[in-house]
């Protein structure tokens, strides 16, 4: 049993996006939602992950004027 429900993502695909079965079908389900507005959020930054931003841009010292 699928979890998507497909007549509404087609019909929101192809009445509300007004894409053609052959684009409709050639889209992942994620693709889909993402052109739907429905994208999963952004993961939470993990401690790791912040640090290697920062090491990668840190800040940058002011110069004395």
């Amino acid at each position: 049993m699928s979890m998507l429900d497909w007549p509404g993502l087609m019909r929101a695909g192809l009445c509300g996006l007004g894409l053609r079965p052959a684009e409709f079908w050639s889209l992942t389900p994620a693709e889909l939602m993402t052109m739907l507005g429905r994208a999963a959020p952004a993961p939470a930054l993990s401690r790791d992950r912040l640090e290697e931003l920062a090491r990668r841009y840190p800040d940058m010292e002011k110069r004395a004027e």
